[in-house]
């Protein structure tokens, strides 16, 4: 019969067929292209299906196959020899359920010890009430004025800022939202999961190394007690990166204009139960509610790029009124090696992803290059990064410590 006959009747694809004969497992005979196999064949097919019900790898079944076709064995030395084969594989597998029994044990160890985590209440994060002298009004810089508010261990979690020109600024469970901003996005943790495994691994190499150089070349001991504003935090990756070493007094301001985003990151830091002083601020860069030069560090890691996707004008230069004279920037952005004619970047907004350009705006605010890092060219992001067409497939990142 021929192989698609053969691999029907045997209730096996013709590709496993194929990659037995490959193997030398089972041999047809061949006559004008076409394969044929005969009753020989189907015995051998029968072996290779037994030997792997009783556990054989492919290259065991080789070797038995070996000593079945060349040993000419009789039947006594085809006992013995099947006898101390068949033996020295339950050996294997008595070695193999041991070392399964005790992999499960710590396994149940693991998943016990992570339920009692995620039993554990989880330490609510707000606005700790001595640090409510930061924030000012988006509109007109007036102080803002607790209006009303739930305090819960030192934090404002829910409650209204207001300011005399009429604006008013919610706390919601203890994330300040301008102009009761709700933005779009996912909250669930399974985004983590689906963002990785939808997304290159190299572009998820190039994330990782620019996080992993940056967190090596942070003095953790130098914020202590400074102020730091991240533009666009999104669903933590820098900040969850560094979370474990920022010092306790460092008053960390993440701002993000999507508040579900907001709520997904606040949940997992609160749930580490490692308290941090993390300010969650929902709103657009233009209109962040904090006093002017007030940001130590600014963290910029993609929200500029990010920014440029939709905007023509730099990021950091609209921000500018926030940060001090001596500010410290930790900036990552994207960089293009080209633009094709359909590009998905504006033609007036793609000078925002040229280095020349980047590093000439940082310079022009002030900021001198200390440390500076680009990543290997990307050709493939994924579901969540595909900003670059085909021809574009040359994309890098330009990670830097500058400091005024």
């Amino acid at each position: 019969m021929k192989i698609g006959v053969f691999s029907e009747s045997n209730q096996v694809s013709i590709d496993t067929v194929r990659h037995y004969m490959e193997l030398g497992l089972i041999i047809p005979e061949k006559k004008g292209g076409q394969y044929f196999f005969d009753q020989r064949c189907q015995q051998d097919l029968a072996d290779v299906i037994y030997f792997k019900g009783l556990g054989f790898t492919l290259k065991e079944i080789q070797s038995i196959f070996s000593f079945k076709r060349l040993g000419r064995l009789t039947p006594y030395q085809q006992d013995q020899y099947y006898r101390a084969i068949f033996l020295g594989k339950q050996e294997q597998l008595k070695q193999d359920l041991a070392r399964l029994s005790m992999t499960e044990q710590r396994l149940q160890k693991k998943i016990e010890e992570l339920s009692k985590l995620n039993n554990q209440e989880a330490s609510k994060m707000g606005i700790r009430i001595d640090l409510l002298g930061l924030f000012r009004c988006c509109n007109c810089a007036g102080k803002l004025i607790l209006a009303e508010g739930a305090v819960e261990d030192n934090q404002l979690l829910n409650g209204i800022f207001q300011c005399s020109c009429g604006m008013e600024y919610v706390i919601d469970d203890g994330i300040l939202m301008v102009d009761r901003f709700t933005g779009e996005g996912v909250e669930q943790p399974e985004h983590i999961i689906d963002y990785i495994n939808t997304t290159s691994d190299e572009y998820l190499d190039k994330l990782y190394q620019g996080l992993e150089w940056t967190y090596k070349k942070l003095d953790f001991n130098s914020l202590t007690g400074k102020v730091l504003l991240e533009l666009g935090s999104g669903f933590g990756y820098f900040l969850r990166h560094i979370y474990q070493d920022i010092p306790p007094d460092t008053i960390y301001l993440a701002v993000d204009h999507d508040l579900k985003k907001q709520r997904f990151l606040k949940r997992i830091l609160e749930g580490t139960g490692l308290h941090r002083q993390i300010i969650f601020i929902c709103s657009d860069f233009r209109k962040v509610p904090i006093s002017e030069q007030v940001v130590d560090i600014l963290i910029d890691f993609s929200g500029s790029s990010n920014y440029s996707f939709e905007h023509e004008e730099f990021l950091l230069e609209v921000i500018e009124r926030y940060t001090k004279g001596d500010t410290m920037l930790i900036g990552s952005y994207i960089l293009f090696k080209k633009f094709v004619e359909n590009s998905f970047i504006p033609a007036k907004e793609r000078k925002n992803f040229q280095l020349d350009f980047i590093k000439g705006k940082i310079q022009e605010l002030n900021y001198k290059i200390i440390e500076q890092w680009i990543s290997n060219a990307v050709r493939t992001g994924g579901r969540y990064e595909n900003y670059f067409q085909e021809g574009e497939e040359e994309v890098y990142s330009f990670v830097l410590l500058a400091q005024r």
